[in-house]
């Protein structure tokens, strides 16, 4: 089953039965797996999806928790290069029945191991922007796919910066690889050409020989599609070799704490196309950015796309959760820091943003969808 506007699925209603027992059991919690990068390239992250995590976790509590039970995070790393012990400590909880649920972030081939350890026997919500097509049972993907970012701001910049020439580059696994066969379409579309397009290891170790292979190709503007650290090494040697005062990049991925580290004298030109952005002038980033500052009063992790995505997801669980009571056709409405709504994997109603780096800040300049 793919679309809460139809029915629930046959493993959701077994999985609701079987909670609802547990609770009549009198279990003090309803434990949930709350999958974070700790580690890695994509390490930089954890801090702000654990801030948000927890920010969520209070707000769910303070309003019945799950079914009159507390949620209880058990958070585990879900950095790439250990994915073999996340996948021993899923399936052990599994087996113990310790979690009723898996939510959180890692990337895309991650998510695709467990999919086979988790097997739908509970609901695993992911939350980041991912490339789209994630069929498995009982895995719900809120976070938005290429076609809600990434093609509409290839279309504007191309029309803005008049850019034509574009490099492409990202780490080797499937969501670049993906979102880059989506943008060599786009870029077609749109009269460009694709002079550059390469792949390297989690993990960076030579970002000026990768920069200057780029530049040989004499692009326009690059498309980074780097993960984490990965992405402040390869901007730092960017800006390092002047190349970010006539080469304009373009991401869906870096955010904030990825900014601040590539440092200010090397974010010129640089434009990001995400979900959310921290300085979003909103009322419903204004409020949570309130709610998380008075959770965490001192110098809280930065607020980014990544970390607001985990808020997300356990908001989405929660809602979840009480959905699998109620079977009519009905979209899923979940708290967010922008609108959340899920009707299946292949549609939602949320909302992109083109930003544009001022110094180590996003200076938002319009909504793309």
């Amino acid at each position: 089953m793919r679309d809460i506007g139809g029915s629930i699925s046959r493993a959701q209603e077994r999985g609701a039965r079987a909670g609802l027992l547990r609770w009549e059991r009198g279990e003090e919690t309803h434990r949930v797996a709350v999958l974070v990068p700790m580690a890695g390239s994509a390490g930089i992250w954890g801090p702000s999806c654990i801030s948000c995590a927890q920010l969520a976790i209070d707000e769910i509590n303070a309003t019945d928790g799950i079914g009159g039970r507390l949620l209880e995070p058990i958070f585990l790393n879900s950095d790439a290069d250990t994915a073999r012990t996340l996948e021993a400590e899923i399936n052990g909880l599994l087996e113990q029945q310790e979690i009723s649920g898996v939510v959180g972030m890692s990337v895309s081939s991650v998510r695709q191991r467990l999919n086979k350890i988790i097997a739908g026997r509970v609901p695993h919500v992911y939350t980041p922007q991912y490339e789209g097509h994630e069929h498995s049972e009982n895995v719900f993907t809120i976070g938005d796919t290429p076609d809600g970012h990434l093609i509409p701001s290839i279309r504007r910049l191309t029309d803005m910066l008049k850019v034509r020439r574009w490099a492409l580059i990202g780490n080797d696994y499937v969501w670049p690889r993906v979102s880059h066969a989506v943008a060599k379409r786009s870029i077609a579309d749109v009269g460009g050409a694709v002079v550059f397009d390469g792949y390297v290891p989690f993990g960076l170790e030579d970002a000026p020989w990768l920069v200057e292979r780029i530049v040989k190709s004499r692009p326009d503007i690059v498309l980074v599609s780097l993960i984490g650290q990965d992405a402040v090494e390869f901007n730092r040697s960017f800006g390092a070799m002047g190349l970010d005062r006539r080469i304009f990049r373009l991401s869906t991925v870096i955010e904030e704490n990825v900014l601040l580290a590539s440092e200010s004298a090397n974010t010129k030109r640089l434009y990001v196309a995400g979900a959310y952005f921290a300085t979003l002038d909103t009322d419903h980033n204004l409020a949570f950015k309130e709610r998380y500052e008075a959770r965490h009063t001192k110098t809280p992790p930065m607020l980014n796309s990544l970390g607001q995505s985990v808020y997300e997801g356990l908001n989405f669980y929660s809602a979840l959760m009480r959905k699998m009571a109620d079977t009519r056709p009905t979209a899923i409405d979940y708290a967010s820091a922008r609108v959340g709504r899920y009707y299946s994997n292949e549609r939602k109603d949320t909302s992109a943003f083109l930003a544009r780096a001022d110094g180590v800040q996003f200076c938002v300049t319009e909504q793309l969808s």
